[in-house]
């Protein structure tokens, strides 16, 4: 049975977004980007609705392995092979290694946390909405949170 994480970059008062609804997120610094590189690797796939989905498709690009940082490549490279299911009423299609899921989100989660082994990420602004529930400890048991230096985790 896989074990949902939601990981999502946000301010110190816990916004992901702008006022204006972008989703501009940050550069993190190296060692930040490793510790979601190596998350990526073990995410056996990503959870998205269409606005963090579309932010995360930038790491699609081809010149993300030619023009950017060897951490950046390496995200880049693992993002693009960990499969991602988008949950959206709007998009019509999605990219490689990605399918489009248009229905009952809640089903889709609890099949996929069924069927899946380990790790699967949770990310953008309303984890609630994707993992099918107002009470999202119900699906989503760990969080991790930054603190100066170090990762804790949290588990519900």
């Amino acid at each position: 049975m896989a074990r949902i994480v939601y990981s999502m970059l946000t301010s110190l008062d816990g916004y992901i977004a702008r006022s204006n609804g972008d989703i501009g997120l940050p550069v993190p610094e190296a060692e930040l980007h490793q510790h979601f590189n190596d998350m990526m690797r073990q995410a056996s796939a990503v959870l998205a609705g269409r606005r963090m989905y579309e932010t995360m498709r930038f790491w699609d690009s081809p010149e993300r392995e030619t023009g950017a940082t060897e951490v950046e490549r390496d995200f880049a490279h693992a993002w693009r092979e960990t499969p991602k299911i988008v949950f959206s009423t709007t998009l019509r299609q999605v990219g490689l290694n990605a399918r489009l899921v248009d229905g009952d989100a809640e089903d889709a989660v609890r099949s996929l946390k069924a069927q899946a082994d380990g790790l699967v990420i949770l990310g953008g602004a309303r984890p609630c909405r994707l993992s099918g529930t107002s009470r999202p400890h119900r699906r989503i048991p760990t969080l991790y949170a930054s603190r100066g230096a170090g990762w804790r985790q949290a588990i519900f």
